[in-house]
């Protein structure tokens, strides 16, 4: 299980579409649109809110994400009608609707609790990497200074949404603190607003008690191309 996802937007279609891109970048995720009136008109439902949240909420809590005020409205509404447990898992998120549910879709398929969840859909809407906090840098940091290793691109399409997306679930997986040119290597749209395309090179560098496997095991993936070559 992971945190689920609703996605509530004005339109339907908005949000079939945002919850179909996300999809993309984390398939296990659990996501559910709840967009448009009862009649698939421009609006919100109560019931579409409550059903999607009914679905997405399996115990380890649900994020809500929404495009305009009066969709926050709606959801909180059918927050008030929650018991207390239920509603102690259930968090708006204040974050765009797009950037941010694809920024809390991989932090939630990559195991990140509802705290790290919100964080990664809230820092999007500020356009600053998500990730590893300075904190944790310090705590997790090794004196001998950090990995680093130069690949270049081979695939078709270089870090645009699926491979960044793979590379973070990857980079994740590891107890140290991961760098992409400078950006955090756990933050999606971080290295998505990089813009690297097939050719360019990658300055991987790594710090932390894993950092040599890190650096080792990413260079391999965009080596090999992602299975896209």
């Amino acid at each position: 299980m992971s945190v689920g996802l609703v996605i509530v937007s004005h339109s339907s279609k908005i949000a079939e579409g945002t919850v179909e891109l996300a999809v993309q970048m984390a398939p296990s995720v659990t996501m559910r649109p709840a967009g448009g009136t009862d009649e698939d008109g421009i609006g919100t439902s109560f019931d579409k809110v409550s059903r999607a949240l009914g679905e997405a909420e399996s115990g380890d809590g649900a994020v809500i994400l929404c495009d305009l005020g009066s969709a926050v409205l709606t959801a909180e509404t059918a927050l008030d009608f929650l018991d207390e447990d239920e509603r102690s898992r259930v968090t708006i998120a204040d974050a765009p609707l797009v950037e941010g549910t694809v920024a809390a879709a991989v932090a939630a398929e990559t195991g990140g609790d509802i705290a790290a969840v919100v964080a990664a859909a809230e820092h999007a809407g500020r356009g600053g990497p998500s990730g590893t906090s300075e904190a944790a840098v310090t705590e997790t940091a090794e004196p001998g200074g950090p990995v680093t290793r130069t690949v270049t691109l081979v695939n078709r399409d270089g870090l645009h949404a699926r491979p960044a997306a793979d590379f973070v679930k990857k980079a994740s997986e590891f107890d140290a603190h991961v760098t992409v040119n400078g950006v955090d290597a756990k933050s999606l749209l971080g290295i998505m607003s990089l813009g690297l395309v097939k050719g360019r090179d990658v300055d991987l560098s790594a710090t932390g008690p894993d950092a040599s496997t890190a650096v080792a095991d990413l260079a391999e993936l965009i080596e090999t191309g992602f299975g896209e070559k």
